[in-house]
């Protein structure tokens, strides 16, 4: 039990710090310790609903629909189209492909961040990440091209969070229903999930309050490297 007390903790401090991660940081965690999967993802779905639609709520005043709506859109057609693509094409593959994409995309913020260019993508190259961010996340639950996505959207790091949470709440709302009806989620995973909110809660405010005391541009940075810890990540387990 206490290698989850401490991936709670890890997963949401960061999350309350950057606006996502926790998922990678808690799986990754408790990939440690052996935990199958299939008892880590409905707790972490069950645990990262709450986060999403506290940090929505807090941030409200930043949304912009026009971000949010299309992205949402892309993430449950995926998440509907998802099972007919998984019976033809490799999962594997699909995830080595992305991983090699969240690393290149994070690498050019980095470089732009660096040298403090504020040039656009061409339309039609975000319109692909846009697509590709919501269909990753639909697909697999997989956020890092999707963070990479609104994180070249959006001006800074408070709007980020917004709208990253926001397109997450409802991401997650749909997966809780899906979730429900597979039998994903049980008894079980519902009462660690219910031992582990007060950590998850005190984690994701005292990370979004250590986030009010770093400059903007160290938070960016811990995004993006969150963003390629992600891709290696994806890329090491399915090679």
């Amino acid at each position: 039990m206490l290698i989850w007390i401490i991936a709670a903790a890890a997963a949401y401090f960061v999350k309350g710090l950057c606006g996502f991660a926790n998922t990678l940081m808690f799986t990754s965690i408790l990939a440690v310790g052996s935990t199958a999967n299939i008892d880590i993802s409905p707790v972490d779905l069950l645990l990262g609903c709450p986060s999403n639609l506290i940090m929505t709520w807090k941030k409200r005043s930043r949304l912009d629909a026009r971000i949010v709506l299309p992205l949402s859109g892309l993430i449950l057609l995926g998440s509907i189209g998802g099972a007919l693509l998984l019976k033809v094409v490799s999962v594997q593959r699909i995830k080595l492909m992305f991983g090699f994409v969240v690393i290149i995309v994070a690498t050019d913020m980095w470089f732009r961040e660096h040298l403090h260019d504020q040039s656009k993508m061409p339309n039609g190259i975000m319109v692909l990440i846009g697509l590709l961010s919501g269909f990753l996340c639909g697909l697999f639950g997989v956020g890092a091209l999707l963070a990479a996505y609104v994180s070249r959207v959006t001006q800074d790091t408070e709007t980020f969070k917004a709208h990253i949470s926001a397109v997450f709440s409802i991401e997650n709302l749909f997966r809780l229903i899906s979730y429900t009806a597979l039998g994903i989620i049980t008894a079980s995973g519902i009462r660690q999930a219910l031992f582990l909110l007060p950590v998850e809660l005190a984690a994701l405010y005292a990370g979004m309050a250590c986030s009010r005391f770093l400059k903007e541009i160290l938070v960016k940075r811990l995004i993006i490297i969150l963003l390629i810890l992600s891709g290696v990540m994806m890329i090491l387990s399915n090679i």
